[in-house]
């Protein structure tokens, strides 16, 4: 049983998306459980290829096609978690400030939350801060992660903060901003609660947080 959760991981590591869905495919029919296949499986790899990117050990490509393979199992399991009534670890809204459309940061984040059994809702980008505040209404997550590159909408995340500020529901959120031009005097001058520079290290960052508040 073991054995099948390791070959999992490391056909997910290698980035062999048909090995993924084939052993997950396996390991449902075999009646092992959705959680354990998501957990021992598929999260153990990504979070392999999490800390390896983090040490520059592998790069975006191998973490992109890691993410597809996992999509391919996470796809087959859905329904299963479902009937089994699992949860995510928590919910995270993610996208790209008004006035900015480059995704590529922000589309390595969403990976890695994934990577971290967190359901990632994606608004995309050129977001206004009014977007963001009627998805965090309409879900409820417990963060919400803002992502610029431009120095001319770094400003838009402040929009944002003092938008959900004057909403009435900045204490209920964790808000988490990263991208090129942002750093952590920013962060604290516009009253965020998280920066981190790389993409695995805002996924571990935004997790430990949310479990914290539970």
């Amino acid at each position: 049983m073991t054995q099948l959760y390791n070959e999992i991981s490391t056909a997910l590591q290698a980035g062999k998306q048909q090995a993924v869905a084939d052993l997950v495919a396996q390991a449902i029919a075999e009646k092992l459980p959705a959680q354990d296949i998501l957990d021992h499986g598929l999260l153990a790899g990504m979070e392999i290829i999490s800390d390896q990117f983090q040490k520059n050990e592998v790069y975006v490509p191998e973490v992109l096609v890691a993410a597809r393979a996992m999509n391919a199992g996470s796809a087959l399991l859905k329904p299963h978690l479902a009937e089994a009534g699992a949860t995510p670890v928590g919910k995270v809204l993610i996208g790209t400030v008004k006035g900015d459309l480059h995704d590529i940061g922000k589309n390595l984040v969403r990976l890695m939350l994934e990577g971290k059994g967190l359901e990632v809702i994606d608004l995309g980008v050129d977001v206004a801060p009014e977007a963001f505040l009627a998805a965090y209404q309409e879900h409820k997550p417990q963060a919400i992660a803002l992502s610029a590159l431009l120095t001319t909408t770094m400003q838009e995340m402040k929009n944002v903060i003092n938008l959900f500020t004057e909403s009435g529901v900045r204490q209920a959120v964790i808000i988490m901003v990263g991208g090129a031009p942002i750093s952590e005097s920013f962060r604290e001058a516009i009253g965020a609660d998280i920066y981190t520079p790389d993409a695995a290290s805002a996924a571990t960052a935004c997790k430990a947080a949310i479990l914290a508040r539970k």
